[in-house]
């Protein structure tokens, strides 16, 4: 029927014409209106060779229901009726058959005949090896047949001689030398000492002569002390490893041939009359910005130490940025409740001078949006300080930084709300909060140098996000009491924690939340942390005064793990008020690293 399915005849008749299918119509409205108004619906059938609805008796609604079940199709058949036993256990006179018996039955079969002979040849021929009869006779195995006779067995091999007693000295004697034995006072202390500290466990005795001895008291005690120890003491030889304390000593490679890294002082930028907070350098390398707490920025010529403007602020500098894309000309100041963006005015006139246009070509939206901070120009002042922009914020400000395309810029507010972490466009002169809780105080933010990540870092744990997705992506675990300072590798998968407690943490993003090395090279907490943009080198400055210069390789193949070398202390700063270096900072192109210090200099290494 099957073959069919697709013609509109199902076979032929006699003649050989084609017997065509009955029209069906019925669509599924009709089937399922008809399951519903039918009552014999469930019995009716249809034959597929006329088409036709056949309705199914009692009898064979019953004969399907039996072959369900797997019974007989019959209902008058019984399974079960009793089996007519054609042989039965009595002994009959007549046979069951009474057939002749065969031929073959009474003469010795000729094709087994044939077979025995071939057989009987195979063996005489020594083609078949018949069976041996087994012997009952029990084996025995030597267990020490290949046993070496000048090898010592394992189990002596590692057997231990039980220790021997200490032998009896002088104070043992029933006549001991008048200086072993114990005065009144000696006797009492000991007397009064607990077992275990004694150094005699009796009190030397003198007697006139032997016979005088009486028997020892603690015989029985220390007798069975001793067979304790026999058998209740481990008695195993250790094997100690010959371990050359030499080779426990990971092997770096010498620092000279991780050159180059700054090693010498070579310029120190003086000027400033409190200690420099904080640095800044353009995308160039050729001019240096630093911030102090004697209320002015100074701008710095790099290769020649001269302060090439002096730009004196309402507050204390707490953090400087220099906008990194290399065609602005902005530097973003920290000072106090605000953020300003400055124009130095320094060296390429079409630069800067791009920089104001772009500022003052600012349309101001039709409708006024709310925003967390205030965008105010520069009064005529300001503006001839440099000031073009300042950004009012309802709190003071601790840390300020570029994202690394120039326009957006994050603020750190002191404040422990969800107001801690601003965003802000310059373009657009636009601000927004983009945390609805507050996670802990934010210690510093990072923008990611080639993906849209944000860092941000609490007192105890750095937590990265995706700004596209807008959701947290990673929570990495700094082992530290207290983050001061983070610096991002510039591939992006490394980052650096300086902390209080003198630690510096190097995460691996891609191998773990905790950190791949804990370094612990400085005495004193840690200010601040910095990766240089091209070689292989990272820096941390220290209370303790030094500079630390790191080799910090990060290779291509993920399965190397970074190789961390210290390559170099540099010292130059001198303590002051129990602070050393507050800031450092490495050149764009050149490997030299700044520092800043609490002696109110800023210091060139090279």
């Amino acid at each position: 029927m099957e073959w069919y399915q697709d013609f509109p005849h199902i076979g032929y008749d006699l003649e050989g014409k084609k017997i065509y299918k009955p029209i069906r119509n019925k669509d599924e409205l009709d089937k399922f209106l008809e399951k519903m108004e039918n009552p014999d619906y469930w019995r009716t059938v249809q034959d597929k060779m006329t088409g036709a609805d056949i309705k199914l008796t009692d009898e064979q609604v019953d004969l399907v229901h039996r072959l369900q079940k797997g019974q007989f199709g019959d209902v008058h058949f019984d399974p079960y009726e009793p089996a007519i036993d054609f042989f039965s256990h009595e002994v009959m006179i007549h046979p069951v058959t009474n057939r002749p018996a065969d031929k073959r039955s009474f003469i010795p079969s000729l094709i087994e005949k044939e077979k025995v002979s071939k057989l009987v040849h195979a063996i005489k021929m020594g083609w078949i090896k018949p069976r041996k009869p087994k012997e009952d006779t029990p084996t025995y195995y030597d267990l020490w047949a290949h046993e070496d006779p000048n090898s010592i067995l394992g189990r002596h091999k590692m057997h231990v001689p039980a220790p021997k007693m200490k032998l009896p000295g002088h104070e043992e004697s029933y006549n001991p030398p008048p200086e072993y034995l114990p005065s009144e006072e000696e006797k009492l202390a000991w007397e009064q000492q607990e077992p275990a500290e004694r150094k005699l466990n009796f009190v030397p005795r003198q007697y006139r002569c032997l016979r005088a001895v009486p028997a020892y008291s603690r015989f029985i005690h220390e007798r069975f002390e001793r067979c304790l120890d026999l058998y209740l003491c481990p008695r195993q030889r250790k094997m100690r490893v010959n371990v050359d304390p030499e080779d426990l000593i990971p092997k770096l490679p010498k620092p000279r041939d991780l050159q180059p890294f700054p090693t010498t002082q070579a310029l120190v930028y003086r000027g400033h009359s409190s200690l420099v907070r904080c640095l800044s350098i353009c995308p160039g390398g050729q001019w240096l910005v630093s911030g102090s707490d004697d209320c002015t920025v100074r701008f710095w010529e790099v290769s020649t130490a001269r302060c090439m403007k002096t730009l004196p602020l309402a507050g204390v500098v707490k953090s400087i940025s220099w906008n990194p894309n290399p065609t602005i000309c902005l530097v973003a100041i920290a000072v106090e409740q605000s953020v300003l963006l400055v124009n130095p005015s320094l060296g390429d006139k079409l630069l800067y001078g791009a920089t104001d246009q772009l500022l003052e070509s600012y349309v101001a939206p039709e409708e006024e949006r709310v925003q967390p901070v205030q965008w105010v120009a520069a009064t005529t002042e300001e503006h001839g300080k440099g000031i073009r922009l300042v950004v009012q914020h309802s709190r003071p400000v601790k840390q300020v930084t570029w994202h690394g395309k120039g326009d957006y810029f994050a603020s750190v507010l002191a404040d422990n709300s969800n107001m801690q972490v601003l965003i802000h466009q310059t373009s657009k002169r636009w601000s927004q909060n983009p945390f609805r809780k507050s996670k802990g105080l934010v210690q510093c933010v990072l923008f990611h140098p080639i993906r849209p990540y944000f860092f941000v870092a609490t007192q105890r744990y750095v937590r990265v996000y995706n700004l596209l997705k807008q959701e947290l992506t990673k929570k990495l675990m700094t082992n530290c009491k207290w983050v001061s300072s983070m610096a991002i590798h510039p591939g992006g998968d490394n980052i650096i924690c300086g902390s209080y407690d003198s630690k510096l943490a190097w995460f691996d993003l891609d191998l773990s939340t905790r950190p791949y090395q804990l370094l612990r090279h400085h005495k004193k907490a840690l200010r601040s942390v910095a990766f240089h943009k091209h070689y292989p080198l990272f820096a941390s400055g220290s209370d303790d005064g030094s500079v630390i210069v790191c080799h910090g390789m990060v290779y291509n193949d993920l399965l190397q793990n970074p190789l961390l070398v210290p390559v170099k202390v540099l010292k130059g700063h001198a303590l002051t008020w129990d602070l050393g270096v507050l800031d450092v900072l490495f050149h764009p192109t050149q490997p030299w690293v700044f520092s800043s210090g609490a002696d109110g200099t800023v210091r060139l290494f090279t």
